[in-house]
């Protein structure tokens, strides 16, 4: 099995989100289980210079986007027994940031058709090309409508995975011709019409031969009007081809056994290293050191979607208790004040750190008993997934992939691994944070017992990766 994973970020190269730590840790998973995998990515120059050193230039040719002429370089790297390419262009991928730009269209619209035109340049010519989100959606369409020409394509099947529907590359129908260098004919048939524009996500949709998203509760939420952003129509008629997959977490790189980034390693039977995690965690963040007193730990964009807005309308009811909240995040500018604002308030029970900070991060895993996550939606969620690996655990609203990974605090038997909410309220968020306070406060044991079911669940790739495979099967004639 031969498989191209198509994405436009990936760790430990450069990533914004959990598309990045995807990218980074399944197609390593699918070497492992003996698929033949290959990753392309955007050479992005902001890549550390390390890995910079380590491509090799492998070929260069001319794409044309449109009436443009542009350059493409093909660099390879070969990292943990993965080979990625990196298609070079300077105009378009030597940016501060990866997204964000007016021309993103025509960026992401090179990028695809670069793609497609490198295959028999390097000799791979995969059995699944497995496109990400927006940035690389059009790959489907494109292999159909405008290289089906070439012989060698014609077999190559296609997995679009839905990593965030929000995000869906919406252009006018002029992008055809101008970017693209094609008629107007598959706007006017509707088959990449949204509106008066052409959506690149929609013409993924439509044209692969398989969908995956990011978790089974997702899958379903994304065919309502309330999640689909538009596109629960078109997936409903696509159903038959629409999965839903849980991500997993890279456990090489998230294992509080090994972990370099956190001072004191330990394990579900041995815990007196997240004790002391616990203790550098509040020197560091300047709160007082108590280990009578629980520490809800976050580590998050700063944003409305990830229900943030609640958190603050409750934070002085909650900042009340005896407890301490430490923050990790950058986003919303009134967020960020808001946060700095009880901060200085409440300096002995509520530190933020308005920064993007990794070892700070996995420190917060490690040293926090609970781990606030009450998103408005989340197609799966990592955050939460290692948490629990830290033995932290959290407390989600029940939506999405944190639906699918967390099990809420039964009191009748005392089982769970977290704990949840299902109305999108401030006042659920602060009954299901007290629940978890007065089981912390009364019934230790009972928490411990919760925190070994919590670093005890499987949230690695090894099952995921295998459905994967198996999909990649299905398509692929024997």
């Amino acid at each position: 099995m031969k498989v191209l994973f198509a994405s436009a970020e990936c760790a430990p190269f450069f990533k914004t989100g959990g598309l990045g730590d995807v990218a980074g840790a399944l197609p390593k998973e699918l070497c492992k289980k003996g698929a033949d995998v290959a990753v392309v990515l955007p050479y992005f120059t902001k890549m550390p210079e390390m890995y910079q050193a380590q491509c090799e230039d492998l070929a260069e040719f001319h794409v044309n986007v449109g009436w443009r002429r542009q350059y493409c370089g093909i660099k390879r790297l070969i990292l943990n027994n993965v080979t990625y390419y990196f298609i070079d262009n300077l105009y378009y991928f030597d940016r501060e940031n990866l997204y964000g730009y007016y021309d993103d269209g025509e960026r992401f619209a090179f990028f695809s058709m670069a793609i497609i035109e490198m295959l028999e340049r390097i000799a791979f010519i995969p059995d699944v090309i497995h496109v990400n989100d927006f940035h690389t959606a059009m790959v489907p369409f494109l292999l159909k409508e405008k290289y089906h020409w070439i012989e060698k394509y014609r077999e190559i099947k296609t997995i679009l995975t839905i990593h965030n529907i929000e995000f869906q590359g919406m252009y006018g129908k002029e992008v055809l011709p101008d970017l693209f260098g094609m008629g107007e004919d598959h706007f006017y048939d509707g088959s990449v019409r949204y509106g008066d524009g052409i959506n690149f996500l929609k013409a993924g949709i439509v044209y692969s031969d398989r969908i995956t998203t990011v978790s089974p509760s997702y899958a379903r939420e994304i065919q309502t009007a309330a999640f689909g952003s538009g596109l629960d129509g078109v997936l409903i008629l696509e159903n038959w081809k629409l999965t839903g997959i849980l991500n997993g977490i890279d456990y090489e790189t998230n294992n509080p056994e090994t972990d370099p980034l956190i001072p004191n390693h330990f394990s579900a039977t041995k815990l007196a290293g997240k004790a002391l995690n616990k203790k550098v965690l509040q020197e560091r963040m300047g709160l007082p050191v108590r280990d009578d007193i629980p520490v809800i730990g976050i580590v998050s964009r700063l944003t409305y979607q990830k229900g943030f807005h609640l958190i603050l309308d409750e934070m002085e009811h909650l900042l009340e208790k005896e407890v301490q909240v430490v923050l990790l995040g950058t986003g919303d500018p009134g967020f960020e004040n808001s946060f700095n604002y009880f901060a200085g308030r409440y300096p002995e029970k509520l530190s933020a750190c308005i920064s993007f900070d990794l070892e700070l991060a996995q420190l917060i895993y490690a040293g926090s008993d609970m781990f606030l996550m009450p998103s408005a939606f989340e197609p799966c969620g990592l955050s939460q997934m290692i948490s629990m690996r830290y033995g932290t655990l959290p407390v989600v609203h029940e939506i999405g992939g944190l639906k699918d990974t967390v099990t809420p605090y039964n009191p009748i038997d005392k089982t769970g691994n977290g704990f949840g909410f299902h109305e999108f309220s401030s006042f659920y968020l602060m009954h299901a944070i007290h629940t978890a306070i007065e089981l912390y406060w009364n019934e230790p044991e009972t928490w411990k017992s919760l925190m070994s079911a919590a670093m005890n669940k499987d949230f690695s790739w090894t099952t995921s990766s295998q459905l994967y495979l198996d999909l990649y099967h299905q398509v692929v004639p024997s």
